[in-house]
């Protein structure tokens, strides 16, 4: 593999990067996927299609393993992030130490164009950790790499997503599903193959140096809508059970302290703000990239369904 034209993805193996390899590869690119366990990426080299996929060892907190992989890149694209703290893992390291790090190891080595998965609701001054941390892992990118794309999305969703099927999961075992809040938080859910196309066309765009998109699907809904297509998609009939943001956040000191917790207490504060499009002057969105935005009831259908009830697993059952 020659230097030329290399575009190294950290976070490759992801939901998310999966999609984001795939899409660059289609375009002919050659595509180096920078993870922490190379053994989740190897399956992307026979899956691409077109172009050629290298994968490498490298931890965003290494910062000899980030150099190496930076080295030679024309592009750099950084999907990496944590929902939740665990082990070594944590939002300080991930987000704004991490993120800080690749930013200058791509300058350091020459790179043209610098591409930051962040997300909305970013905001160094946010009451939420998460979103806090993504703020300030913002500010580090941009005073590393003046010229970074800063990418916002809010919930993605798509095939192995960690929230639709987290919560028709929840519907398939309890009879109560927790509306947060009361179910009122705004949501505008973006598909991932349409997010990962974004990437694709920035990455070959230099006009869009130094932009920041927000990136939303074609409508909003509010918590309570989005747990009513869950049980709609699966056929449940779950209890939805509004919880006030105390409660919720009581719960979620417990919870929290699981291996894999659905709840942990920055989430409901995360949830007291809503996750949508802001649409403020100078931002821009999938539709600056001509990228018509693809709804959440036209694909969720179609990977929820084995959630059903029993005998009725057919994707085309009503």
């Amino acid at each position: 593999m020659s230097n030329v034209g290399i575009i190294t993805v950290f976070g490759g193996s992801g939901f998310l990067g999966a999609h984001v390899v795939r899409a660059l590869a289609k375009t002919g690119a050659r595509v180096r996927v920078a993870v922490r366990h190379p053994g989740s990426a190897y399956r992307l080299q026979t899956a691409s299609g077109v172009g050629q996929i290298q994968v490498v060892k490298a931890d965003i907190s290494d910062e000899a393993a980030v150099a190496a992989a930076v080295r030679g890149a024309a592009t750099v694209i950084n999907l990496v992030g944590i929902l939740h703290p665990s082990g070594g893992q944590n939002f300080q390291r991930i987000h704004v130490e991490g993120a800080g790090l690749v930013a200058r190891a791509a300058k350091e080595a020459g790179a043209s164009r610098f591409i930051h998965m962040s997300a909305l609701g970013a905001d160094a001054e946010s009451q939420s950790t998460y979103a806090a941390s993504k703020g300030d892992g913002e500010v580090l990118v941009r005073e590393a790499f003046p010229e970074a794309v800063i990418v916002r999305p809010s919930v993605i969703f798509g095939p192995g997503d960690g929230f639709f099927n987290r919560f028709a999961q929840m519907a398939a075992l309890s009879p109560i599903l927790p509306l947060v809040g009361g179910g009122h938080t705004k949501f505008q859910p973006v598909y991932v193959v349409d997010v990962a196309n974004a990437l694709a066309q920035i990455s070959q765009s230099p006009a869009t140096a130094g932009a920041t998109f927000e990136l939303g699907g074609p409508e909003v809904l509010d918590f309570k809508q989005v747990l009513e297509l869950i049980c709609k998609v699966t056929h449940r009939r779950p209890w939805l059970m509004p919880l006030p943001f105390a409660v919720a956040s009581f719960q979620a000191a417990f919870l929290q302290m699981l291996p894999n917790p659905i709840l942990t207490m920055d989430q409901v504060r995360l949830l007291q703000a809503d996750n949508i499009v802001t649409g403020k002057a100078g931002l821009k969105s999938l539709a600056d990239l001509g990228i018509a935005p693809t709804a959440a009831e036209v694909i969720v259908p179609t990977y929820l369904w084995p959630y059903r009830p029993r005998g009725q697993f057919s994707e085309s059952a009503a």
